[in-house]
């Protein structure tokens, strides 16, 4: 009969036998790993808001935007520009036609200084009155008035007292300035003059500064001074 020691140790070698037995068939049976092209595919990450320039960002809300800006500017620029130029256009054409009318005012206004400097400046006693009347209806304004006092009270008394003749010529006339309703003429006039105070005739050379004013009825003197 075998000993019982004997046969103890029998069984645990048996028995760790059939435990490494147990763990060899499991670790055979165990299931593969999944191949690598069945794996799932890994989880999309989410969108993230892209960082954006601050040069493109929008505009605020109620802000129009940079085309349409632009457009209103330039055409307000235009319009400024368009409106600057029909004032020039203006300016030039109301210059041009000042400058027409200035130069049709001198030659008219010089033709009629030369016509009236020798009526103004001319009387005769025999027949002042007639004289003084020519003259007094190529004035104008306030010299007119101041030539009716004149003649009234100095002139017509003196040369009917001394027989008074004088005759005025104009050998010359210049227009010293001019505009579409005024012009200054120079002339010089001679002067013959005869009385009972003086033997014979007296010649004086006289520069007559004369203003022609533009009136209904035409140009006539609005001033004379002698230089």
């Amino acid at each position: 009969m075998a000993n019982p020691t004997t046969r103890s140790r029998t069984m645990s070698a048996a028995a760790r036998a059939a435990a490494k037995r147990a763990k060899r068939v499991e670790y055979l049976n165990r299931p593969e790993p999944p191949a690598p092209d069945s794996w799932d595919d890994p989880p999309v990450p989410s969108p993230e808001p892209l960082e954006q320039d601050p040069g493109t960002l929008a505009e605020p809300e109620g802000s129009a935007p940079p085309p349409r800006s632009g457009r209103r500017l330039l055409t307000a620029v235009l319009g400024v520009l368009l409106v600057a130029a029909l004032v020039a256009v203006s300016l030039l054409g109301w210059q041009y036609g000042q400058g027409r009318q200035a130069e049709s005012a001198r030659s008219q206004a010089l033709v009629a200084a030369k016509k009236a400097a020798p009526v103004v400046l001319s009387y005769d006693y025999r027949h002042l009155d007639r004289d003084f009347a020519r003259a007094r209806a190529l004035l104008t304004g306030h010299f007119r008035e101041q030539y009716g006092k004149t003649t009234t009270t100095v002139v017509g008394p003196t040369a009917k007292k001394y027989h008074g003749v004088v005759k005025a010529t104009v050998p010359a006339a210049s227009v010293t300035s001019a505009s579409p309703d005024e012009v200054t003429v120079l002339l010089f006039v001679n002067q013959v003059t005869q009385s009972t105070q003086v033997s014979g005739s007296r010649l004086d050379l006289n520069r007559v500064r004369m203003t022609m004013s533009r009136t209904s009825e035409g140009w006539k003197v609005s001033a004379v001074d002698a230089l």
